[in-house]
């Protein structure tokens, strides 16, 4: 049995009880459009609508729609311009094309008349407010989105498999990137050796990579490459991910140039986070509350912290006292799938409402309970952010900080350890993506 076929079959069911249940007959969803710089005719990179990817491994498609309709094929309106200033999009191929009605139009407007059979006023059109055509303006009911959005949560084989051959892919990148560090490559240098093992370029990655040597690792979404290499490559922490049809990867790795002398404090740290990693996603189990995992992950960066004479407090009064905050501020994980953040992390239900973040951790982006199928990240950290740490030093709790270990540990920014896992039936160990790609990696 196709894995494609059937995972066409489980939207079309999941689309139809959603149609049914709020008053619709039709689903529509556009692609979306290629946006411009402002006074300027570059196109910004073009992101397609996660909806339309959902259905169609089609991922550099503007100006294209499908048309869901309950007990019917879906109708794919192909986007195929005659244009000799761009390459335009080859000939509809592969699985996907003998399980749809297929049209190609070649001019945008062309998608409107394809699809005028299908538009009636109980008609969802999905998509956004710049990809309207006349009669095909987006509505985006939100009960409809919130059944559509809930049930993506789950995954189907087939998109497990594309996620797993998204980590393989981005495995070797991230070897390769080591080895570019301990070269003593610079950010621009190591992100040029990731593209190249990964078979990506800027334009088709996920996300825009994180490439952090040194002191810029303390920044969690530190956006710059750096061209000039520095005098002393000490740590270094890579957060990037590969694509395959439209599903991503997201995997974080910390090093530290151990080649060089006195840096032992910092390696085994490293190596403890590891340890209190895979703990932590050993925890992701059918029907666990995501939010405590997140607490449990402050309950063991208190651990970390304890342990390494950084500060000199209880475990339990750490996390009540909220000192493993400036140390880990971010959230454990979320969702993912075809977004890197996938949508849905709040829901409270399939109807919608809100599941609350736990009080005082404002960044976490997964409040529901886990269901067998769901993929998460997994990403506890440990840092030395100087904005933070000035809070902390003009804090009641600063007496009980060694500021001497941490301005040693300063210089290395920080420690970030990320894998894609998935959550298993009742009683099932977790799936994790991310070691198994690298253990496989290393075979080859």
């Amino acid at each position: 049995m196709s894995l494609y076929l059937d995972h066409l079959a489980t939207l079309q069911q999941q689309a139809a009880s959603a149609l049914e249940r709020t008053g619709f007959d039709t689903l529509v969803i556009a692609s979306g459009i290629e946006k411009y710089a402002f006074l300027d005719d570059r196109p910004y990179l073009f992101q397609p609508n996660p909806h339309f990817k959902h259905w169609v491994p089609l991922t550099n498609h503007p100006h294209s729609w499908i048309a869901v309709r309950p007990g019917r094929k879906p109708r794919v309106v192909y986007y195929q311009p005659d244009d000799y200033w761009h390459v335009p999009p080859s000939a509809p191929s592969g699985e996907w094309v003998d399980a749809v009605e297929l049209v190609v139009i070649r001019e945008p407007a062309e998608a409107a008349k394809a699809l005028a059979d299908v538009v009636t006023s109980r008609t969802a059109i999905v998509g956004e407010a710049d990809a309207a055509l006349p009669g095909l303006v987006p509505n985006n009911p939100e009960p409809l989105l919130n059944l559509l959005h809930w049930a993506r949560g789950v995954k189907t084989p087939y998109e497990l498999v594309q996620m797993r051959t998204a980590s393989r892919r981005a495995a070797p990148a991230h070897r390769a990137a080591r080895e570019a560090f301990l070269a003593g490559g610079s950010e621009a240098d190591i992100h040029r050796a990731y593209l190249v093992a990964s078979g990506h370029t800027d334009r088709d990655l996920p996300y825009t990579n994180i490439v952090c040597l040194n002191e810029h690792c303390a920044v969690l979404h530190y956006q710059y490459q750096d061209a000039s290499r520095p005098t002393e490559s000490r740590s270094f922490l890579l957060d990037a991910g590969a694509q395959v049809n439209g599903y991503a990867s997201d995997i974080t790795r910390t090093w530290v140039n151990t080649a060089q002398p006195g840096h032992d404090d910092f390696a085994a740290l490293i190596a403890a986070m590891d340890v209190e990693q895979q703990g932590l996603v050993d925890e992701v189990r059918d029907g666990v509350d995501y939010r405590d995992i997140h607490l449990s992950a402050h309950r063991r960066t208190a651990r970390l912290l304890r342990a390494a004479g950084i500060v000199h407090m209880s475990e339990e009064a750490m996390v009540e006292e909220g000192v493993t905050k400036p140390f880990f501020p971010h959230g454990i994980g979320h969702l993912l799938g075809l977004q890197v953040h996938d949508v849905g992390g709040f829901m409270a239900s399939e109807t919608g409402g809100v599941a609350d973040k736990p009080e005082g951790h404002r960044y976490l982006r997964l409040t529901r309970p886990l269901q067998a199928g769901m993929v998460v990240t997994i990403e506890p950290g440990l840092y030395f952010i100087p904005m933070l740490l000035r809070e902390l030093r003009a804090s009641r709790h600063a007496a009980h900080v060694d500021w001497a270990a941490v301005e040693r540990l300063s210089r290395y920014g920080g420690i970030r350890i990320e894998d894609d896992v998935v959550c298993r039936g009742a009683g099932e160990a977790p799936e994790n993506l991310t070691r198994d790609a690298f253990a496989t990696e290393a075979v080859i």
